[in-house]
């Protein structure tokens, strides 16, 4: 990767990595779906001044409305909730090995929908990485039982992970298009808040607001760091390096998620989670590694 991919990546994973800690603030009063959509409406707003200060350009076709608004609903809205839903029933750990899945689906995603070539050393260090993310949740995995609770959970997780790899090769398939990716995110971001809201009325869920200094900083670290930056650096490396590479972030946040937790929280790494550590490295550098061109 260029020094510029190089740096987004990072950017991408440590903040990602670290939106745990908001998100444990924005749980209790306020329902999480609302939570979502103060979040994602927030940060279209701030996108959108952003571009306008900047003299940006907020003109588009009615067709890039169109992608931009599936963006939205893909990417910024259902899938966000979904993941709530998902670890009401199953444990965070099993939710990011699903998670984790992304890069396979947007490897087979890539290819269908946009004629991605596959290549073998992404599908290799993929492998290598779940291999790697199953071995430092290994104490969660087998825990795991076939009971309706943990089945629906695993359903509601599934289907978050699909949606969001449907919402990677939207984003790339609007940057083939050349929707620049601040001005996809401000709209999409918009679209996604306004299609949740809708569903949150739809579902009858209250629209409360908890004006304490926890819930309210932490709102505006998930809508500046959580949502603004990290996903223009991130949906920027599906600009470049494809959506099938750029989703190898998301399985490194998890692995950053712990290291954080070590420090703040005094998580323990295990052998196997040490092991796990090593693999996802590994797989990492599998996956994104270019040989030096022969001279």
């Amino acid at each position: 990767m260029s020094v510029k991919d190089s740096l987004l990546y990072v950017v991408t994973v440590i903040i990602w990595g670290s939106t745990w800690i908001g998100i444990k603030f924005q749980l209790g009063t306020v329902d999480p779906m609302i939570s979502v959509v103060y979040r994602f409406a927030l940060s279209s707003v701030i996108l959108l001044v952003f571009c306008k200060l900047r003299g940006l350009t907020l003109v588009f076709s009615f067709r890039d409305h169109v992608f931009m608004g599936l963006l939205g609903l893909l990417l910024f809205s259902v899938n966000y909730w979904l993941v709530y839903v998902a670890e009401v029933h199953l444990t965070s750990g099993l939710v990011a090995v699903l998670f984790s899945s992304i890069v396979f689906m947007n490897i087979a995603n890539g290819a269908f929908f946009l004629g991605t070539p596959v290549e073998r050393k992404m599908v290799l260090g993929a492998m290598v990485g779940i291999m790697g993310i199953g071995l430092i949740f290994m104490h969660e995995i087998e825990s795991f039982d076939l009971t309706d609770k943990n089945l629906m959970g695993v359903a509601f997780g599934f289907t978050s992970v699909l949606l969001a790899s449907l919402g990677n090769i939207t984003s790339a398939r609007n940057s083939r298009n050349n929707i620049p990716v601040i001005q996809a995110n401000a709209f999409g971001m918009g679209y996604g808040a306004l299609a949740l809201t809708v569903l949150a009325l739809i579902l009858g869920k209250e629209f409360d607001f908890s004006m304490t200094l926890p819930y309210v900083t932490s709102l505006l670290y998930l809508a500046v760091f959580g949502s603004i930056i990290a996903f223009t650096s991130y949906l920027t490396l599906i600009r470049s390096l494809g959506a099938d590479k750029a989703s190898y972030s998301i399985m490194v946040v998890p692995v950053v998620a712990l290291l954080i937790s070590s420090f703040v929280e005094g998580y323990v790494w295990s052998f196997s989670a040490i092991a796990g550590l090593i693999l996802v490295v590994g797989g990492n550098f599998l996956a994104l590694h270019r040989p030096a061109a022969a001279v």
